[in-house]
């Protein structure tokens, strides 16, 4: 009867200790040991990337690669497995910090880029092991693997780039370029879509609309996004530009695959019902007899547009209800001023700032030859014709920028602007349909330079050649998307001086987008006056993440995880350290205090534009708004 017992616990104990030797092992042979552990990487900055975390016991001298699907975390690892009984803050302190002696561990992931022979070990961006130790780790996950002289070190924050500078690593190191230069698939709004394959050019956008009952493949990046059931580009995209964030509001299935005009999998599909999967890290396509769910239109939305006032507004103050007269982002400039008064030294905001109210713009498209166009357009029949629609559409601009303009408003930014120190001004759209909740507008409306006493850069054509882009393709078909009222669309202007030396200017999103467990900012950056938003092909701009890991502490140091560095910049960082720290504060009090502006109950990420200015790299902010996620 014992020997049955005994029997039973060996044969439990023998079952348990196998099953636990499943969740890890001590090297992998072969890819396929890789593949049974693989999981997800850190964080979903990268697309197309699978990953197995490892630990290196520094008191055991034991090496272990574990199930990475399973079990989440390091620290989950060496209390479950190892027997480690430490609480995760005491954990982290010794485990991630600069001091050798105090480690416990090593800790980092295996990362592979899917269809390549790139193999990364990486290490937390918050982790600040010691070179000695990198090293050590490094070649201990070498021979402990079928990688070999594959193996890379990658190089992630700032601290390690500028050791590698210093040529104080022995090991071979990698820095974003290399894992972003191998990606050709990138996942832009995560979703799934059922409908007809169709493939389009860009130019064919310019005439033709795709069905709404179509997933769409484009040989490159549209300027608008066409109402359809899912879209797949040729490009991959800047995280925060125009695209990103048009597809994010719209919460349309996007993607970008690099060899889609030659993948056999997608190639073969089109003309029939498919349903295409879009995640983080993968993409699925397949034949499918789901239905295809119909659009259905929004109720039309109506817009605030207040005519009474009659004179162009200083931003100085913050006018009383402006965004009903002078339009969202106007107002919001107006709040950022008044946040930065009361913050100096953290931030500057545009000087000579000032808005044009809605009545000038509602006047002017009451000339005859400009009510009519409107008039007929909006009366139109047959507004599933692009072509018939977008004629009109240029008639309308044409004739707007036709007409002279009301003398009175030339004069009065004349007696406003002409007595600064300061020449060219831009000029930009302020509407009632753009940076509000639900509908940020990004990149539908245009920006103009005017220069005082300049014969051809004029304020009048500045002025005129913004409100004409109230009825651009891109705005107009957006507005149908959302049910935006096309009747009711009023343009304001914001005036403020240009900046013509400007060293860098990027995008901040007041979110981690990429570890939704963790607080920080998500930063876009590129050289002078590149876009970030809508970049031409083939530049690439900085990208990283910023964390803070003890809000509570505000002298402990942040943390840079980056993704890519500007390809225009020699793929050197464009922001020094106490830059960034300077930029992440004045975003953290910007999302603080907007958000009480704007009277909201809880802390609404942020979308936030900036630029490095002159000489003594000044930090301006010139732009936030709601970002609708």
């Amino acid at each position: 009867m014992h020997s049955h017992k005994l029997l039973v616990f060996l044969c439990f104990f023998g079952l348990t200790t196998w099953a636990w030797s499943q969740d890890y092992v001590n090297r992998l042979g072969h890819q396929s040991d890789f593949d049974r552990l693989k999981g997800k990487p850190l964080s979903d900055k990268f697309s197309n990337v699978e990953s197995v975390k490892t630990v290196y016991d520094l008191h055991d001298k034991k090496l272990y690669f574990f199930n990475s699907k399973k079990i989440e975390l390091h620290y989950i690892f060496v209390n479950n497995y190892l027997g480690f009984d430490m609480d995760l803050e005491r954990f982290n302190d010794r485990n991630y910090g600069s001091n050798p002696a105090e480690r416990d561990f090593l800790l980092g992931n295996l990362n592979h880029i899917k269809g390549s022979d790139k193999w990364i070990l990486e290490l937390a961006a918050s982790d600040h092991m010691a070179i000695a130790q990198i090293e050590t780790f490094y070649n201990l996950v070498k021979e402990a693997t079928f990688i070999g002289d594959s193996l890379k070190f990658y190089l992630n924050n700032r601290e390690k780039i500028e050791w590698r500078d210093q040529q104080k690593f022995h090991i071979p190191c990698v820095t974003s370029e290399y894992i972003f230069n191998s990606v050709k698939y990138q996942e832009v709004v995560r979703g799934k879509a059922v409908g007809i394959l169709k493939s389009y050019t860009l130019e064919e956008l310019e005439h033709t609309q795709p069905r709404w009952d179509e997933i769409i493949v484009l040989n490159g990046t549209p300027k608008q996004l066409p109402n359809v059931q899912g879209i797949i580009v040729s490009e991959l995209q800047t995280p925060l530009s125009h695209l990103v964030l048009l597809g994010k509001n719209r919460k349309v299935p996007v993607m970008a695959f690099t060899d889609v005009n030659t993948y056999s999998g997608i190639q073969n599909l089109m003309g029939k019902k498919v349903k295409l999967d879009i995640a983080v890290d993968t993409f699925s396509i397949a034949l499918t007899t789901q239905s295809i769910p119909k659009k259905v239109r929004p109720k039309t939305k109506s817009l605030p547009m207040d005519l009474r006032v009659k004179d162009v507004i200083s931003l100085a103050t913050v006018p009383k209800n402006g965004a009903t007269y002078l339009g969202s982002k106007a107002q919001n400039l107006a709040y950022l001023i008044a946040i930065s008064k009361k913050n100096p030294g953290v931030f500057a905001t545009p000087e000579q700032a000032y808005a044009i109210p809605f009545y000038f713009y509602h006047q002017h498209i009451q000339h005859k030859k400009i009510k009519e166009k409107i008039d007929r357009l909006l009366a139109a029949s047959n507004k599933d014709s692009v072509q018939h629609i977008n004629a009109e559409l240029k008639a309308i601009r044409k004739a707007i920028k036709n007409e002279p303009i009301n003398p009175v408003l030339l004069t009065q930014l004349h007696a406003k602007l002409g007595t600064s120190t300061f020449t060219n001004y831009r000029f930009r759209s302020s509407t009632n349909a753009e940076d509000i909740d639900g509908f940020n507008g990004a990149g539908l409306y245009d920006s103009k330079t005017g220069i005082v006493n300049d014969s051809i850069k004029t304020f009048e054509k500045a002025i005129k050649d913004v409100w004409a882009s109230a009825w651009n393709e891109a705005s107009y078909w957006e507005r149908e998307v959302f049910g935006i009222s096309q009747q009711q669309i009023a343009m304001g202007v914001l005036v403020h001086r240009a900046f013509p030396n400007e060293i860098a200017n990027g995008v901040v999103i007041t979110d981690n987008l990429f570890r939704d467990e963790f607080p920080g900012i998500t930063v876009n950056v590129q050289l002078g006056d590149h876009s970030v938003v809508q970049p031409d092909k083939g530049e690439i701009c900085e990208q990283f993440t910023v964390y803070h890991f003890d809000i509570f502490n505000p002298k402990k140091e942040m943390e840079v995880d980056f993704t890519a560095h500007s390809n225009l910049n020699n793929y050197q960082p464009l922001l020094s350290r106490d830059e960034i720290r300077n930029l992440y504060k004045a975003a953290k009090l910007i999302e603080t205090n907007i958000n009480k502006y704007w009277k909201k109950f809880t802390l609404k990420p942020i979308d936030i534009e900036f630029k490095i200015v002159g000489q003594e790299r000044r930090l301006y902010i010139k732009q936030v708004r709601v970002f609708n996620l």
